[in-house]
Order: structure tokens, then sequence, then C-alpha cells
């Protein structure tokens, strides 16, 4: 039971993602933060690491520390234009797109860890901007993801504040276990 337990909390260093339906404007105001904050927190999390660590599986059988900081803005990116959809169209039915395959190209093993902080850095400032800008209506927009259905705004928002923690956490419990100052 303990290693169940061990390698959950490996792969969910922070825990599963839950909803909780009642979302507050206080509550909103936390998940927008933590989306404007995860570019900050994501680069001190891999500062000073060389390429050796950054070719480290975050947990046996998972995706290195570089695979995961190319995921972040990929995944973010896709979040990103799935609500600028639900804000301008009727309940619009998005792409999915296969992130373990996505984690295999070569630009996910090649680039420099960099061009992925920067692209992050700038994909959350304009998705900030665009989401102080709405209303609370605007929140309640969805689109519908083939394989969960409708999504609203609401929900993207508060599970993508908890995906960027989620992979931080992969990174610096990693540091913590190694070591790694």
């Amino acid at each position: 039971m303990a290693d169940q337990e061990d390698l959950a909390k490996l792969q969910y260093p922070v825990g599963k993602f839950e909803f909780k339906e009642n979302v507050t404007s206080e509550s909103r105001k936390t998940f927008i933060k933590e989306i404007e904050l995860l570019p900050g927190k994501l680069r001190k999390a891999v500062s000073g690491l060389n390429d050796a660590q950054l070719d480290t599986p975050y947990r046996h059988n998972g995706w290195t520390v570089r695979q995961v900081i190319h995921h972040i803005p990929d995944s973010h990116i896709n979040a990103y234009v799935r609500i600028k959809l639900a804000l301008t169209e009727h309940e619009p039915t998005i792409k999915t797109y296969e992130e373990k395959e996505w984690s295999k190209l070569h630009d996910s093993h090649q680039t420099p860890i960099e061009v992925s902080l920067n692209l992050l850095e700038a994909l959350h400032k304009r998705w900030v901007i665009l989401l102080n800008s709405l209303d609370e209506s605007d929140f309640q927009r969805k689109f519908r993801h083939p394989d969960w259905g409708l999504i609203s705004i609401d929900y993207a928002v508060a599970q993508y504040a908890w995906h960027g923690n989620h992979h931080v956490a992969h990174i610096t419990s990693l540091r913590e276990r190694m070591g790694w100052k």
C-alpha cells in the first residue's frame, strides 16, 4: 500500500485536480494569480539545473524535467486557444492533442529550455490580460471537449492554475529527493 501511495505522491505531488462548482470572484482571482505567477515559479524551479539534471525523469517512467518544461507551454497554449474559442463561438468543440506523443517530438528534447520559459512568460502575460478583462458571464461560457463534455471557462482556469503548480511540484520534489541545490 505504501508503494501505491508513494507512486501517487510522485505522480500527483499537489494532489489530483478537484473542481468546486461554486467559483467565487475571490477564488477566480486566486486561480488567475496562480496562472500569472507560474512562469516565475517554473523559472525558479529549474534555475541552475545542468543538462544531466534536465534529462532526469521526475519519476520512474515519467517525463524528464526538460520534457515537463516544454510540455507546460504546449498545454497552456491549447488552453488559451480553447478559452478564446469559447469566448467567440457558441460551445465550440475543441481538438484534443496527444501530449505523450508531443513530448517525444524533437523539439521537446533539443530545444533550449529558455525558449519554452520565454514562450510561457509571454503566453501567460496575454492570458492574464484576457482573463482579467472578463465579466462573470464570460466565465460561464463553455467549450466541448470530445472526451469530457462541456467545460466552462471557470473550470478551465481552475484546472490550468492547478496544472502549472502540479508540474512545478514534479520538478521541485525531484530536486528535493535528489538533493539538487
